[in-house]
Order: structure tokens, then sequence, then C-alpha cells
């Protein structure tokens, strides 16, 4: 351990900077059918119990053709087919479940529209396939092409939207977001081309907005955008056929574009049993954010919101420990100073930008797995990550944004190595009010290296505290002491599939955890000073609650 670093952090009752808008309330997984299974079911519910709920829930594979169970990366629900005649015939039965599980958790839907349902494809795709490698070939690659007739999918998504309103309401479906497809510019999940990509957009919009003209469209939910490579082409491509080109629905110039959607992510690891020592970095995340934006902002649409509707630190979910041991990162309290860390970023660049940038956290839960696989998920085995208690954290905070300055917060882009290696671990946070005068603090160190230990003892001044009196502080803590179910599995010997005590000892440190017991300190002059110290790879909420 390297001796411990002094922090001064300021933050300013009396300061507010701007209204604290909770815009981490996203997240997503693969595997649509996870939705309303048990495990499922009870994380919706525990996303849809924070203070600052509802959250959005976006899903692939809702309009895939299949069993309708979910495995890795696959889902499907069977909404469109057709008769021997070629007629299209409709069924919402799997569909309603999935949506209504979303609704009935206190959360909304984040509709992405894909992919493409077996009975739309082109017959000749499958030409050279028996009975047998038909749904193979389907699954594996041919959900990704274009529709043999746009008019067909056109009339798919109205459908769809009008069965929306029918069951759910017109008010409740105009908060939803709407997006079309993901990753077109990978292969892996598009087999068309730029301009097919365009020209479903095209009727897909056409075809919403004909039923719901105030739904929220947006897309191409392309990957992380990188100068010279296909991902930012791609979305250049796209901005420009929207702001100038001819429109293949209507034959007019360009398509309306409500808001607009990128990924950005922080590594990138293959399977690899034998794999060397490697961790995401924010720098990579950040870089992409703002190359993403500033491709936006050419185009001219820097007044759209910006959804980043996959963010994370890594791009293979359902990849755990047994494909690569650097995995095991998102077992630990370092994916969840990771999330704070990367988030503030995320806002800090959009402030700087002027522009409105949501996050959307890819992880949600796998049925089945061997308890702390490592996959990139908010529980396991029904037991809750330390990456799901940042978001524990970041509901509390209040709703006004108040002046917050740390000595050793970070400019990740001017870092001088993508990993940070000979720098010191960064402390930040923010600080919030809520509608009580109540302050809430959070602070974060994070470092890239996942073995970086360093100590940090952290005084913190408020300023401008709202009321007099005594003051009755809390803090809650993730590190890997506390609030952390992987530490207690590491005691219990690490069972693959814990039992009784063992499962119930894991689970009790699930929770969000207090450090200590609360205090009280008297209000002089509406000054307050406070410390405490921080490990590195960990997250802290300080509350300030008058005590009246």
């Amino acid at each position: 351990m390297q001796k411990s670093i002094d922090v001064s952090v300021k933050v300013d009752a009396g300061h507010i900077i701007q209204n604290y808008e909770h815009k981490w309330r996203f997240i997503g997984y693969d595997e649509c059918n996870y939705t309303d299974t048990p495990g499922g079911e009870e994380l919706l519910n525990s996303f849809g119990s924070l203070a600052d709920a509802p959250y959005y829930i976006r899903t692939h594979h809702l309009l895939c053709t299949g069993n309708c169970l979910g495995t890795y990366k696959w889902g499907s629900t069977n909404v469109y087919t057709e008769d021997e005649n070629g007629n299209p015939v409709y069924n919402f039965e799997i569909f309603d479940n999935i949506i209504d599980t979303i609704l009935k958790t206190n959360n909304k839907p984040f509709m992405e529209l894909g992919f493409m349902p077996l009975d739309l494809l082109d017959p000749s795709l499958f030409a050279e396939c028996d009975k047998w490698s038909k749904y193979s070939h389907y699954v594996n690659k041919a959900h990704t092409y274009p529709p043999k007739d746009y008019n067909k999918w056109a009339d798919l998504v109205a459908v769809l939207a009008k069965h929306c309103v029918e069951r759910y309401g017109e008010q409740e479906v105009l908060t939803w977001y709407w997006e079309l497809w993901n990753e077109p510019d990978l292969p892996y999940y598009w087999n068309g081309t730029i301009e097919e990509y365009c020209k479903l957009y095209d009727y897909t919009e056409a075809s919403l907005h004909s039923v719901l003209p105030q739904a929220k469209l947006g897309g191409p939910a392309t990957t992380g955008p990188e100068l010279g490579k296909k991902s930012a082409q791609y979305l250049e491509a796209f901005l420009s056929h929207c702001r100038d080109g001819v429109n293949y629905a209507t034959g007019s110039t360009g398509t309306r574009l409500d808001y607009i959607t990128f990924h950005v992510k922080g590594g990138n690891f293959a399977f690899d049993l034998n794999a060397k020592k490697e961790t995401p970095t924010v720098k990579t995340l950040i870089k992409q954010v703002k190359t993403g934006l500033e491709i936006i902002k050419k185009y001219g649409y820097e007044d759209r919101e910006v959804v980043l509707s996959e963010a994370d630190p890594d791009g293979w979910a359902a990849g755990g420990i047994y494909d690569n041991p650097n995995f095991n990162f998102r077992n630990t309290e370092y994916y969840a100073s990771y999330i704070a860390s990367s988030y503030n970023h995320i806002d800090c660049i959009a402030n700087q930008m002027n522009m409105d940038v949501k996050p959307i956290a890819w992880a949600f839960m796998f049925n089945g797995e061997r308890c702390f696989e490592g996959t990139r998920t908010f529980s396991t085995q029904g037991i809750k990550k330390a990456s799901f208690n940042t978001f524990r954290i970041l509901s509390k905070m209040g709703s006004k944004k108040l002046y917050f300055k740390s000595s050793q917060e970070k400019d990740v882009l001017s870092v001088e190595n993508l990993h940070g290696e000979n720098e010191d671990a960064e402390l930040s946070g923010s600080a919030a009010i809520n509608d009580e005068g109540n302050i809430q603090i959070l602070l974060f160190s994070h470092h890239d290296d996942v073995d970086k230990q360093q100590d940090f003892k952290v005084n913190i001044e408020i300023n401008n505290v709202p009321f007099t009196g005594n003051a009755v502080v809390k803090q809650y803590r993730i590190d890997a002491e506390h609030s952390n179910a992987y530490a207690e599995w590491l005691k219990q010997g690490k069972p693959k599939y814990p039992l009784g005590q063992k499962y119930a000892m894991i689970k009790a440190k699930d929770n969000l955890e207090q450090i200590g017991s609360s205090e009280e300190f008297m209000i002089t002059d509406g000054y307050l000073k406070l410390q405490c110290s921080m490990p590195t790879h960990a997250v802290s909420l300080i509350e300030i609650i008058s005590k009246k």
C-alpha cells in the first residue's frame, strides 16, 4: 500500500449549478425472454423500487422468431409470422408478457425494434438449407438481413404501435423511447448496406409516426465511434441521410430524427483461457463519447438528446471468468467504481459540449449461471453485486446539483497513457440537495488498474448549509469490504451453487451498507467540515440530514 493521499473536497450548498437530472436510469440486455422469468422480474423490481424509478429497459430480439426461451445472446417473441398465402399473422402474447413485466415493476420500455422475423426474410437466404439447418441459419445470421418487403415491415411497426396504444394507452406509450436495430455497422447484427439501414429507418419512421406522431424514435445504435473506422463513418452516413438524403419512404428530403443513439465501450476482451492481465479504461470510453458528440454537432444535431444505448467497460456481456479471467472485475467493487467514474466523465463532457447525454448500462442477469460467473450483470443467483449498489447510491442523489470540487479529480482525456499506469487514482464525485434541504455527496475513487492500491484521506468542507442546529451525517460505502457480496462469497469458499447457510451469508452482504453509526454535528454559520478515508475502487454516499 502506498502512502495515503490527502484530498480536499469543497461543496457549496448555496450554489446550485443546475437541475440534477438522473440521466443514468437506463439498463439493457440481449435476452428479452429473461424479463418475465423469476430472476428477471426480481431484478426489475429492484430497479423499480429505487428512489428515482422508473428505469428504461432496452432488450434485443423483441421481433425475432423462435421458441421464446431466453438463452445467451438470443430471444424471440413470434410477434410476426405469415400463413401459407403470405398474409401476416400477429401474435403479441409473449411480447405482452415482456412489456407487462417491465411496466408492473415500475419501469418503462426502451423499445428496440429488431431483429428481422423469419417470415419477413427473403426465402432465397435459405435456398441451400434443409429443414434442420434453416432455423440454425436464421439464429446464427439470417435474422440480421433486411426485409423481403419494406411495406410489410412498415405494417408490422404500425400494427405493433397500435397494439401498444390499445393495451397501455397513448399517454403511457408516448413516454417510451423507440429505437431501430442494434449496431448495424457490425455484420454480427446487420447484413445489409448502410443504404438499406437508412431505408429501413425511413419506413420505420413514417410508419411509427403515422400511428403516434409524438413518439420519440432514434438510431442508429452504432458501435463506439473512432475516427477513420467504420463505426464513425456509419454514424456520419446515417446523420447525413437524415439531414440531406432522399427519404426512401416519402421521396422528400431528409428524415425525422428525434434523438440519436450510439454505443461506447472501455475495452474488448475475447475468449482466452490464458489471457494476460488487461483491464478496461475510462479514457477509451470517453474518447468514443467525445468523437460521437463531435460528429453529431458536425451535422447540426447538437440540440438532440443523445442516448448511449450501451455504455459499458467492455463489449461481451455474456462472457465470464471461464472464458477470460480478466472478466473477474465485474464481480468486484472495480465495476462499481468504473460505473461511477465513467458516468461522471460522461456528464462532464456533455456539459462542456452543452449536450444532453444519457448512458445505458448493458447488464442484467443470466439464468442458470455459476455464482459470480463474471458475466456483466447486476445480480448472480439472486445475489446483488457491488455494481447494483452503485445505482442504489445514485438513486439517492437530490434534484439540484451543487458546486463540487475535488483536488484529486482528473481529465481522463489528458491522462498520459491509456491506463494511467504512473498516475494516482482519481477521487471525485458530485453533490446535490433535495427538496427537504438535505445534502448528498457522492464520492468515487477509481483507477483503471484493478490491482492499484492507494488510500485517500478526504477533507470535506461544506459551505452555505441551508439549515441551522444539529445535522445527522450518514455514510454508505461500496468497497472491498462493504456492500460487496463477492467478498463474502470468497470467504465461503467460492461455491458455484451456494445453498442454505452459505447462500444466506453471501446474500446478507448484497445490500448498501452504512459505515459506522450515524453522527451528529452542529451547523455553525452554515459551515460543516467532515473527514473520511477511501481506498481505491470505492464509491461513497454521505448524507447530511437536518435534525428537525
